[in-house]
């Protein structure tokens, strides 16, 4: 009888360790990594930090191709937050953004990185 008690004992306090750390866990940055520089006047030139999907396409238009793939937190059990998958839309002529999203009844996928890539050709190979 101890050792189911000690078993199950120590099972809690594993995923009581645990699960605050999966919890908090996610894209919760606003600051968006950016690599290359933005052309003066160019549709990325316009974006900044803690911008959404819908706005950015509202402002600059829809992307040329898009794809998307899940992370491996999407595969962490007790995983509550975030960054589940991300989706990347390609622009031709100017690159790539890369969007996180997937928390728990949160469908908004926020920036997280912009790629500038003027020879980009817009389309997923």
């Amino acid at each position: 009888m101890k050792i189911k008690s000690l078993v199950f004992m120590s099972t809690l306090a594993l995923f009581a360790g645990y699960a605050p750390l999966a919890i908090s866990a996610g894209a919760s940055s606003d600051h968006v990594e950016i690599v290359g520089t933005p052309a003066p006047g160019s549709k990325f030139a316009k974006l900044h930090d803690g911008m959404y999907s819908k706005e950015i396409v509202d402002l600059i238009g829809q992307p040329t191709d898009q794809k998307s793939y899940q992370t491996g937190k999407a595969f962490i059990p007790f995983h509550f937050g975030g960054d589940n998958f991300r989706v990347e839309y390609l622009y031709k002529g100017e690159g790539s953004l890369t969007f996180s999203s997937g928390g728990i009844g949160n469908t908004a996928m926020k920036l997280i990185k912009i790629t500038v890539n003027p020879s980009e050709s817009g389309y997923v190979h």
